[in-house]
């Protein structure tokens, strides 16, 4: 850091399981990934070329390249995945995967019905080879999943051996794990916390009012994704304390709001 502060609460050390940030790359220029690597690769642990980008992005190998030697995980949307497996290609999207040399794969069903015993069919044979990020939740605005079922789902899919599971929400934040306007949907999450752990879940948060709940929620170290590459830093001062959303979160209780002496 450039100064010393107190009462700045402690992150997790890279390589991290936990308070994971996840940016999602929707199509940036090589140029443009250097820039961001330059300023935030210490507080980023995840790379999603978002959607499905990656069969557009130019220089693709290169740009994956430089992401991985500043210690970057990358991997290629869910809904790439989901594009290859409707057209019976799942072989060919692993050598996708060892093509351009990646360790991390998502899978997910959010825009086609998939039964989940073969999502997971998926999941584990994937698990063999590559760090695997599942997906929970539809795509589609309106689409109501119950309770017990995410938790289900996203029980099974753990014990499939996904590392992480993903509480969708989708770039614009307003479907899934939030309500039409954005707003979190905190019954949902609530039940969803009671049966598995938050560690093991990256909540897609694009929107700051999403960010600010989560880490008021679950602390500093909540793992959290679809992360703008303009709002990594901006979102870790929410993370520590240093933007007023956040600003009395991790301040010890006697620090009074109102200072009355100089």
């Amino acid at each position: 850091m450039n100064f010393n502060l107190p009462h700045i609460p402690d992150r997790a050390a890279k390589p991290r399981q936990n308070g994971i940030t996840m940016m999602m790359d929707k199509g940036l220029s090589l140029n443009e990934v250097e820039s961001f690597i330059e300023a935030n690769a210490e507080y980023t642990d995840l790379i999603k070329l978002g959607f499905g980008t990656s069969y557009l992005t130019k220089n693709l190998e290169e740009k994956i390249k430089l992401y991985q030697q500043a210690g970057l995980k990358v991997y290629l949307g869910g809904t790439l995945f989901e594009a290859f497996i409707i057209r019976g290609m799942f072989d060919d999207y692993r050598k996708v995967l060892d093509k351009y040399k990646l360790t991390m794969a998502e899978v997910s069903d959010g825009s086609l019905t998939m039964n989940h015993d073969v999502k997971c069919k998926y999941i584990n044979t994937l698990a063999k080879d590559y760090t695997v990020l599942s997906e929970v939740g539809s795509k589609e605005e309106g689409i109501i999943i119950h309770p017990s079922k995410w938790t289900s789902m996203m029980k099974k899919e753990l014990e499939a051996g996904s590392w992480k599971v993903i509480a969708e929400a989708r770039e614009s934040g307003n479907v899934g794990i939030y309500h039409r306007d954005g707003k979190t949907h905190t019954m949902l999450i609530d039940k969803i916390i009671a049966k598995i752990k938050p560690e093991d879940i990256m909540w897609e948060a694009p929107i700051k009012s999403q960010q600010v709940w989560f880490i008021k929620s679950f602390g500093a170290n909540v793992n959290l994704g679809n992360i703008a590459p303009n709002d990594v830093i901006p979102l870790e001062t929410l993370r520590i304390g240093l933007r007023g959303d956040t600003f009395f979160s991790f301040l010890p209780k006697e620090m009074n709001k109102t200072i009355e002496n100089y």
